[in-house]
């Protein structure tokens, strides 16, 4: 039996023995002393003669998962359900009702229903609350919010029936929705912050970022948009062609993107084709500790090429490319085959010891007690990690990640304990739910539905949209007193009256921003929170 067994797994293994990888093949060897052949005997031996049953699939993926951990910080196994979760934000849709929402006393709550989709076009509202899905109760019972989202995905074209509790009805209301093609946009927030600059906040790099883009620039343009402010802070990255794409737009026909380079990889460029709709205008680049991968890739090669300059602090230094290796049953492993270098030639990725994931892991928190996320003079490079940027021949800094041009430190006093205790509970974000859910209609009517409504001849509405908003809203103190008192019911209560006067002032510009969300869009909530972002502010001053 162990020999038969044993002959098999050799024969299914030498059928696979080629295997393509992108442009690249692989033969695997099947020698007497390869190493894969003792993978395969040790595995089969524990499958056979182990003194209780084992799950082969488990056992041979964590096999995979143990060899990968002992490689790098971004080697990784993702099995066919994570392989989808991990594709849908970046190929820029996925399939369902087309509803944002948050979760409020177990209860699924429409915050806002996707422009032209499949919830919007049957009547769906914000502020609904999605009590049952296919007569199946979703609200007051122990369900997960990944079990409700399965519940409401499915294959475009297909059905499914959801009871709504709508405010100022008794009973519920029934909708059926046709399923349908849902598009994730990668552009948060977009609007002429100052006459001649427009901001755009992208959130990652995906298959529709460029589209996206070029969309606001056109938008942009036609409001008087001459200069950018591009908010990268806490974009994690994406798609290596998606930064490619964005910077192109950018910078000069032959200019140079970024490079990759690695032990088997030969070197591979990446060169503006001189096409972009941005190559005139001042460009403002912003990023944080939290700005990663495709954003380091965009912000780095800006700063290269001397095409505009990078304000805030020292971004997150991942800079190691993976390449997919699809496995037969849909699972897939992201194998780092090199690494991102700008320019200039300086390498993203941070240093890591390998294996050690922990202290990987935990830079962040290093870096944060260092002193290096409020103090500049904390930060120091050896001269060995001096580069010149291309054209101007400014000094910039490799060793991990990208320095900006202009610190911008962390304002550790802007978010107290308590404010933070009261927004880690939910109480901040549960309160506004409610507070949405019951004033909405009134203030839609106060305001309009419109951000920035027009009249026929596209003069501004006066008294109408953000703008009327912005100048004349105030959070309702009973807002503030009712975030007080569940947060004294939950145990949270203030140091002193110093400490509730600090919270008080950043929370009610916080609960401005998300009424504002929730009336329009993220837009409209970056354009209250962005008045008070110090990093935002220094790109303008830069920009007068």
């Amino acid at each position: 039996m162990f020999n038969n067994l044993h002959n098999r797994i050799i024969c299914a293994m030498a059928a696979m023995a080629f295997c393509t990888l992108a442009t690249a093949q692989f033969r695997i060897n099947l020698g007497e002393t390869s190493p894969i052949r003792k993978l395969s005997i040790a595995e089969m031996a524990i499958n056979s003669l182990y003194v209780d049953s084992v799950d082969e699939n488990k056992l041979v993926e964590d096999a995979i998962r143990g060899m990968l951990e002992k490689l790098d910080p971004h080697s990784s196994y993702s099995t066919p359900k994570e392989v989808q979760q991990f594709n849908e934000p970046l190929v820029g849709n996925f399939e369902g009702i087309g509803v944002q929402f948050n979760m409020l006393d177990d209860t699924l709550l429409v915050v806002q229903t996707i422009n032209d989709g499949p919830s919007e076009k049957v009547g769906i509202l914000a502020g609904d609350r999605i009590v049952t899905v296919n007569d199946t109760a979703i609200a007051g019972v122990e369900m997960s919010k990944e079990e409700i989202m399965r519940r409401l995905r499915g294959p475009k074209g297909s059905k499914v029936r959801v009871g709504v509790k709508r405010s100022g009805i008794s009973d519920l209301v029934y909708f059926t929705i046709t399923r349908d093609k849902i598009p994730l946009n990668t552009v948060d927030a977009s609007y002429l912050i100052r006459p001649g600059i427009g901001y755009i906040r992208l959130s990652s790099f995906g298959m529709t970022t460029l589209k996206e883009l070029t969309d606001c620039f056109t938008k942009l343009r036609q409001q008087g948009m001459h200069d950018l402010i591009l908010d990268l802070q806490d974009n994690g990255g994406g798609f290596l062609q998606a930064a490619a794409d964005v910077l192109n737009e950018f910078l000069e026909r032959g200019d140079l993107l970024v490079y990759t380079e690695g032990r088997t990889v030969p070197r591979q460029e990446f060169r503006a084709q001189g096409n972009g709709s941005f190559r005139n205008g001042r460009v403002v680049v912003l990023v944080n500790e939290y700005s990663a991968s495709a954003a380091e890739i965009v912000s780095g090669a800006i700063q290269d090429q001397d095409r505009g300059i990078v304000i805030g602090r020292r971004t997150y230094g991942k800079g190691l490319v993976q390449r997919p290796v699809d496995l037969p049953d849909g699972s897939m492993i992201r194998l780092t085959v090199a690494h991102y270098y700008t320019p200039s030639g300086r390498c993203i990725q941070k240093p890591y010891v390998k294996g050690d994931m922990k202290g990987y892991y935990n830079d962040l928190e290093k870096r944060y007690i260092h002193g290096e996320f409020t103090n500049a003079d904390s930060i120091h490079f050896s001269d060995s990690l001096k580069y010149e940027t291309l054209k101007k021949h400014r000094t910039v800094y490799g060793g991990g990640g990208i320095m900006p041009d202009f610190f911008v430190p962390l304002d550790t006093m802007r978010y107290t304990r308590y404010h933070r205790e009261l927004s880690a509970r939910s109480v901040i974000i549960n309160a506004n739910l409610r507070f949405a859910e019951k004033y909405r209609k009134q203030l839609l009517k106060l305001y309009g539905t419109e951000a920035d409504p027009t009249d026929k001849h596209g003069n501004p509405i006066e008294g109408k949209g953000f703008k009327a908003y912005e100048a004349g809203y105030e959070v309702p103190q009973s807002l503030m007193d009712e975030i007080f008192s569940e947060g004294e019911k939950q145990g949270i209560k203030p140091k002193d009256d110093a400490e509730k006067q600090l919270t008080t002032i950043e929370l009610n510009r916080q609960l401005k921003a998300l009424i504002a969300r929730d009336l329009w869009s993220m837009t409209e909530y970056f354009r209250v929170v962005n008045e008070a972002n110090d990093a935002v502010k220094c790109a303008l001053e830069q920009l007068k």
